[in-house]
């Protein structure tokens, strides 16, 4: 089976004083299927990965795998600077029943395409799963060239799949499909899905954005496989207020959507970057009530009217 579609990367929910809380982390994952999602990942750099233990990515992962049952398919995010770590992490999404891996390409190893190589092939013999190599920008990632990314892959078989999210996006994702050809079996978008509609345009295998608006990203993706295009675009024009918003505010803006939706309770964020004003949680409101009428499965349960 090729792994396509709408594949939302999951936030990690904690309760108010930081801690995971599981039971919101199921609701989560509920939402994700209702939705009719083709797939999720997790943990991922939208998961705030890089705040969790090793302990408590095993946890939830684990815990992803149990609740979902093989109703969906999931990708284990396996990312993290040493080899032996991203070999550890995989084999716990294995015996989770992960289809595949996800591994950002490190930042630490920059532009040296020969260590880059060395690291995926490490991985690669150990690994009971199939790799998605993910392209993550500066300074998470390394930002590699499309050149570079299909050089990789085409030296390490069991890459199997790319996420591409370095810019621009689609010209990266067209010429790494290109320079890759059956050596893969294709590219996902990501990027908060604010390119979907290029990527799609340009072959993408599907896209991986946030989680906030899951049931929207599946409607576009599926309007979009059965040749509707204006629909597709008409979602993706409605939807790009609220995804530049996000990639703003980043994790703030997702749980507190989902709050707004009922799928969270809290709203906790451990890592950095801004969080919202009282201006900005205004706007929001406004953003979400516009998209309002493309919400299929847990409408908001709090308006702009409620600010």
């Amino acid at each position: 089976m090729i792994l396509s579609g709408t594949f939302p990367v999951l936030c990690t929910p904690f309760d108010d004083g930081g801690a995971i809380d599981p039971g919101q982390f199921v609701s989560l994952i509920e939402f994700a299927v209702a939705s009719g999602a083709d797939g999720c990942v997790y943990p991922g750099v939208a998961s705030e990965v890089d705040t969790l233990s090793s302990a408590e990515r095993a946890a939830q992962v684990t815990l992803l795998g149990r609740q979902l049952a093989g109703r969906i398919p999931f990708i284990v995010g396996a990312s993290a600077p040493d080899a032996a770590d991203v070999i550890g992490h995989i084999r716990i999404g294995h015996a989770a029943g992960a289809a595949a891996a996800m591994v950002i390409a490190p930042g630490h190893l920059g532009q040296d395409i020969a260590a880059q190589t060395a690291f995926f092939a490490e991985i690669a013999t150990a690994s009971p799963l199939p790799l998605m190599l993910q392209n993550q920008p500066v300074p998470i990632g390394a930002g590699l060239s499309a050149e570079a990314v299909a050089g990789i892959a085409g030296a390490v078989p069991n890459i199997r799949y790319i996420k591409e999210e370095t810019l621009p996006c689609g010209q990266n994702l067209t010429k790494i499909g290109r320079a890759c050809g059956d050596s893969i079996l294709g590219v996902f978008g990501g990027a908060g899905g604010r390119y979907i509609v290029d990527e799609l345009a340009r072959g993408s295998l599907g896209t991986m954005p946030a989680a906030e608006f899951t049931d929207l990203h599946v409607r576009l993706v599926n309007a979009w496989r059965a040749g509707d295009q204006a629909e597709a675009r008409r979602l993706f024009m409605v939807s790009l207020p609220a995804l530049n918003f996000q990639a703003v505010f980043r994790m703030h803006m997702t749980k507190e959507t989902l709050r707004r939706r009922g799928v969270l309770r809290t709203t906790h964020v451990r890592g950095n970057g801004p969080a919202m004003d009282a201006h900005d949680r205004r706007e929001l409101a406004a953003l979400l009530d516009a998209l309002a009428p493309e919400m299929q499965h847990n409408p908001l349960i709090q308006s702009a009217a409620a600010e």
